[in-house]
């Protein structure tokens, strides 16, 4: 490297083996996308292909497909530092027949976008029993709605984030996770997304020594260590198993920077997508300058 060369997010990445970025903007097109993440010093990103609170979207014409593809290998993003998301309104456990056929419509449909951009991920919420199904029976439906997406696809991964258990949102332990991934026909094709903020108010305690490495062992025991396919970088401003969703910014919360300083100096999260989702995006260039300050030489930090 050379004297007071200042780093890029990508090369952040290559360096330390991190990918450190956050949720950015796809306006006025997902090809915007990549500038946005370098923008920040991101050496990862995460996007929505679509809108995410509508049914449908105008599709992604060859030229925007192309565009993309050439902005993120200009700007040095690899497929495996981008994690899209899915839109919030798609509900793969859905006791209402019309909806899940909706929903099950335009997961496919995300597959098909995430392909079309060279992608090999996408991040989504597995699903909602609403109160009208047992709770097993809503998660064999997810899993069910997987293989239906997975049949009609190729290439990309379903990665199922974990939920806060908030409402009748299932997902939230791991062990209705390992479910759902038991009833996944292609296995090779689904992976997990864990969410800090959302763990946490799920019961799983990050901030103790002794809770963090319990929390790595339920993981390895009822899903399995291979199938981490990224994380979601949030502090939490409610306590531990409060089952509400509200993200801080980091330190600033119930969880603590000590246990993101542990986070992100774990090999376990070496080669994921590590993705802010923190509430104030006017921060999230310090916070990622941050995150990397952990991981780097101190005659390097400077560099960021």
């Amino acid at each position: 490297m050379k004297q007071n060369e200042t780093l890029t997010g990508p090369r952040l990445a290559a360096l330390t083996g991190k990918y450190i970025g956050a949720h950015v903007s796809a306006s006025p097109g997902v090809s915007h996308s990549p500038a946005a993440a370098l923008a920040i010093g991101a050496g990862a990103f995460a996007l929505f292909t679509r809108n995410p609170s509508r049914w449908t979207s105008k599709p992604i014409s060859d030229k925007e497909a192309a565009a993309f593809r050439s902005a993120c290998a200009e700007a040095g993003y690899v497929a495996d530092a981008i994690l899209p998301h899915d839109s919030y309104l798609i509900n793969l456990g859905s006791p209402d027949p019309e909806k899940l056929a909706k929903s099950r419509e335009a997961f496919a449909d995300e597959l098909a976008r995430c392909s079309q951009l060279g992608l090999t991920k996408l991040n989504f919420h597995p699903g909602s029993h609403l109160g009208e199904l047992e709770p097993e029976a809503c998660l064999d439906l997810i899993a069910e709605s997987i293989n239906l997406a997975l049949e009609s696809s190729q290439g990309v991964k379903a990665v199922i984030e974990n939920t806060a258990g908030q409402g009748s949102n299932l997902g939230f332990s791991f062990a209705q996770i390992g479910r759902i991934i038991a009833g996944v026909n292609d296995k090779s094709r689904v992976g997990v997304c864990i969410d800090t903020c959302h763990a946490f108010a799920a019961g799983y305690d990050l901030v103790s020594e002794d809770g963090y490495r319990a929390m790595w062992d339920e993981f390895d025991r009822e899903i399995g260590a291979s199938y981490l396919a990224g994380m979601h970088i949030n502090d939490s401003k409610k306590g531990l198993g409060s089952r509400v969703d509200r993200h801080a910014p980091l330190g600033e919360g119930t969880i603590g920077l000590d246990f993101f300083r542990r986070l992100v100096t774990d090999p376990r999260t070496d080669g994921v997508p590590l993705i802010l989702e923190t509430p104030d995006e006017s921060r999230w260039a310090e916070e990622i300058a941050l995150l990397y300050s952990f991981v780097l030489p101190s005659d390097m930090a400077s560099t960021i």
